[in-house]
């Protein structure tokens, strides 16, 4: 995404929609644009905020919209979307994290039907994607948002970008959602839903690298010391997120050893009714995530948590591990030290605290519609 916003595509991109086609004229059809970027860009959601923010910037300048709803729409639009279509990173952890417990003998279905089973009950994404919806198209500004101003010196930089062919965007973008697919179907041995979604998001990233240096280079859009530089910079800024995940995946391996699950379960089994243990694992889950600021870490501690619970209390197993991933998402979307969170903040050129604030009331309504929607599936 550095390299697409140095190379002047983006602007591109912005100028034809606007002036060529008159798409967008209004705050409203800007928000949507970055909203509708978000849900279609689903292979990753660091990717997803990065792409929706790169091209609401320029509307946002342009129509006057503050930031912290630009960043609203990015951070909407990246955890939920990549957690509920999860033919990505998502879904090679959530499928590897339920396999393992396949394979330690707690459960007797098969992995990825089970999965798709439980991102049908992943109702705070659900949830969290309307809620956005209802925001842009009827202007509903609550809480903090209502006094959310529009920053003029974040933008400084966005008019002194040169503008190019909007095919500098468009054509890596294509290629990086067709090639997810094709490295998918290769890992998966002709079958894409078997596929490696962390291997084939990795794959996809090098390959679209190794594209855009040759696209840019001989078109003369940027040297080989320009594209070089932006790269070095546009991967410096994502290297703390690395950090963060390492330490998650750390903390899960460090429960999970310490067999937190079947304690809990033993306890759960003498006070908590089954019916109420969807809505309680996703209470959890939510602190967790919100505490921590990392999904992944969360579904790594909370799946070996909650597939004992559902397994000795005789639950239905879809709905709890729907209620770690609804728990996980969460937090991803609206704790401060997220990385989806900071990332959408930068994308946006917003303040981190002013999203954090401004974007809570409309996260805790969505957590409080899937509340409501896992006591009623758990009792019914």
């Amino acid at each position: 995404m550095a390299l697409i916003e140095e190379s002047g595509g983006i602007r591109g991109f912005i100028e034809y929609l606007q002036e060529k086609k008159g798409l967008v004229k209004s705050e409203r059809s800007a928000l949507l644009l970055s909203y509708i970027v978000g849900v279609v860009i689903f292979i990753e959601s660091s990717i997803t905020s990065l792409i929706s923010g790169a091209v609401g910037k320029p509307f946002c300048h342009q129509y006057k919209i503050p930031q912290a709803k630009l960043a609203f729409v990015c951070d909407s639009t990246a955890a939920p979307i990549s957690s509920l279509i999860a033919l990505n990173g998502w879904g090679a952890l959530l499928l590897g994290l339920i396999t393992t417990q396949v394979t330690e003998g707690l459960l007797k279905y098969e992995s990825l039907s089970l999965l798709v089973s439980a991102l049908l009950y992943n109702f705070y994404a659900m949830s969290a994607l309307l809620v956005t919806f209802l925001f842009i198209w009827f202007k509903i500004d609550i809480g903090p948002m209502k006094y959310a101003k529009y920053n003029f010196v974040a933008y400084n930089g966005a008019q002194t970008q040169k503008n190019a062919s909007s095919l500098f965007m468009l054509l890596p973008i294509v290629l990086m959602v067709v090639l997810a697919f094709v490295f998918l179907y290769i890992s998966g041995d002709g079958d894409i839903l078997k596929g490696s979604g962390s291997s084939a998001i990795f794959y996809t990233m090098l390959t679209t690298l190794a594209f855009i240096f040759f696209y840019y280079t001989f078109s003369k859009n940027m040297s080989i010391k320009k594209w070089s530089k932006t790269s070095f910079f546009g991967a410096k800024k994502l290297f703390p997120i690395a950090m963060i995940l390492l330490f998650a995946f750390s903390i899960g391996e460090v429960t999970s050893q310490l067999k937190t699950g079947l304690y809990l379960a033993s306890l759960a089994n003498e006070s908590l009714s089954p019916y109420l243990l969807g809505a309680v694992i996703f209470l959890l889950s939510s602190l967790i995530s919100f505490a921590t600021g990392t999904s992944w870490g969360t579904f790594s501690i909370m799946i070996p948590v909650a597939v004992p619970m559902a397994v000795g209390m005789d639950a239905d197993i879809a709905l709890c591990l729907g209620a770690v991933i609804s728990g996980g998402v969460f937090g991803d979307h609206c704790s401060p030290i997220s990385d989806t969170t900071i990332i959408s903040a930068m994308a946006a050129e917003c303040e981190v605290i002013e999203h954090v604030k401004t974007q809570l009331p409309y996260a805790l309504i969505s957590g409080g519609i899937a509340l409501v929607l896992f006591l009623f599936f758990g009792i019914f």
